[in-house]
């Protein structure tokens, strides 16, 4: 996802933050327990490899999953939440609530139009 130029609000930064298809499910992932690369790519079906790489670099840019390696004959590479990501991911979790509200009501509202009587936007 193309990253948006800064504003003085910072809505911006949040939503290059959580921008894209997959950083709001990888920040899911990580806030649950720390995972592994390959642990990342089974609990994500349909997440190719190269675009996991990206996006874990994107966040680790942005401060919200830290990178371990552990050293070995093997080498072991973790990601974790950060403290920063722990906020995010509590961000999200009101805007997901928001979201699933909404949609119930628009889904209950007559002829699909919204409580102020302008028309609710078709899924795309």
């Amino acid at each position: 996802m193309k990253r948006l130029q800064q504003d003085d609000c910072g809505f911006a930064s949040a939503l290059n933050a959580i921008g894209g298809k997959w950083k709001t499910l990888i920040l899911w992932e990580v806030n649950v327990e720390p995972r592994r690369f390959g642990e990342l790519r089974r609990l994500l079906p349909g997440i190719s490899e190269k675009v996991l790489t990206q996006q874990l670099r994107e966040m680790e840019a942005d401060c919200l999953v830290r990178r371990e390696v552990f050293p070995g004959a093997v080498q072991r590479v973790e990601y974790s939440v950060t403290e920063a990501g722990k906020s995010l991911n509590a961000a999200v979790t009101i805007l997901s609530t928001w979201g699933k509200e909404h949609q119930a009501r628009l889904a209950s509202t007559a002829g699909g139009r919204d409580d102020v009587g302008t028309p609710a936007l078709a899924e795309a």
